[in-house]
């Protein structure tokens, strides 16, 4: 009997542990799953090697979409559309992950920094494409002017370049520390 009870536990808290999955899945929240599910993943080398080195350009960036009005629905949009809403990316050791926390829409690539220049390659909406981009950094804002990208009928460079990206990471050690400093909206 002791037995019998241990069984019907064991599978009874495994189905409570999948139904608790499947609603994180299907949750308001599915935005960050997706995210956390990226953060895990490399991306396919198609042209370009990943260079594994820490760069200027390297931290978390938000953005909140310039568009207005309502996201017309579809069943395949252009990627790289610049939709409405928080948009987060991620540079990191030669690998950039990006997500709009609205659509869910994500990617992943890899990118090359010399000075003021980054070069965007290896996303697997444009495998043969690659972005060229000035990109400056001054008080933990992030701009990004297009220099060459035709990626997604170019909206890979109107997304990235159509406003600032501000930085994640505190701009110093007490703010880190009492969170006392303006977090944009879309860190975590």
């Amino acid at each position: 009997m002791h037995f019998l009870k241990s069984v019907i536990y064991t599978i009874l808290s495994a189905f409570i542990l999948v139904c608790l999955n499947w609603i994180s899945v299907f949750s308001d929240n599915n935005s960050e799953f997706r995210w956390d599910e990226l953060l895990k993943r490399e991306p396919f080398i198609y042209t370009v090697p990943k260079i594994n080195k820490k760069a200027s350009i390297d931290g978390v960036y938000v953005k909140k979409s310039l568009k207005e009005g309502e996201m017309v629905p579809c069943r395949r949009c252009p990627d790289w559309l610049p939709n409405p809403g928080i948009w987060r990316i991620y540079f990191n050791r030669g690998v950039y992950r990006i997500i709009n926390t609205n659509t869910g829409w994500k990617s992943i690539g890899t990118y090359i920094v010399s000075k003021d220049r980054v070069l965007l390659s290896n996303d697997p909406s444009c495998i043969d494409d690659f972005g060229l981009y000035r990109f400056s950094i001054k008080g933990g804002v992030l701009k990004f002017e297009v220099i060459d990208d035709p990626c997604a009928i170019k909206l890979r460079g109107l997304n990235l370049g159509e406003t600032s990206w501000f930085s994640c990471y505190p701009p110093n050690e007490e703010a880190a520390i009492t969170e006392h400093w303006p977090k944009p909206v879309g860190c975590r």
